[in-house]
């Protein structure tokens, strides 16, 4: 048991990491506008095991420290996060656990972005849906095609169920 909970904690730290690194090193299409982040793949390893929930909540937060738009996206960033892990966990076909990610990093981040960068010509409710729009293209990309195709070709293999102590059946839907 205590050896389980030291892979546990090790995994977790090992998916943190790799966020934090995978964002912080592609600026450009992690942080504003289209957030094409990539490290966002990483999300759908919580619908393989809920387990990697708090790997993925601590490595967007510390990910979130290094943004440019400071405290807002370290509160609101981890909280959609947060948020679309809860949602994940829950989730019975792969191709509908993506969709989490869009819609609350749409909707939460693009409230910040609309706080945050106001436009004076076209009004609050104008700029939410362009910069919400911008987000969950962004997530689009990352999670529903780059994500989805990069987990449906590997998450049926045996070694990769193995590795990650799948708690789903080999035969979950896509």
């Amino acid at each position: 048991m205590e050896r389980q909970l030291i892979r546990d904690i090790a995994k977790n730290g090992i998916i943190a990491a790799l966020y934090v690194v995978i964002t912080v090193l592609t600026p450009a299409i992690s942080y504003l506008g289209v957030q094409v982040r990539l490290a966002e793949i990483l999300m759908l390893l919580v619908f393989f095991n809920r387990k990697y929930s708090f790997g993925m909540i601590l490595g967007c937060l510390i990910a979130n420290i290094f943004s440019p738009l400071g405290w807002p996206d370290i509160v609101f960033g981890t909280l959609a996060t947060a948020l679309s892990c809860l949602g994940i966990c829950f989730m019975k076909h792969l191709f509908l656990a993506t969709l989490f990610p869009v819609i609350l990093n749409g909707i939460i981040v693009g409230v910040e972005l609309a706080i945050i960068f106001p436009a004076v010509e076209h009004g609050f409710w104008i700029e939410f849906l362009i910069q919400g729009g911008l987000v969950a293209l962004g997530e689009v990309i990352a999670i529903c095609i780059i994500g989805y195709i990069f987990f449906m070709l590997l998450g049926k293999r045996k070694y990769f169920q193995e590795i990650i102590d799948a708690n789903r059946n080999l035969d979950f839907k896509w």
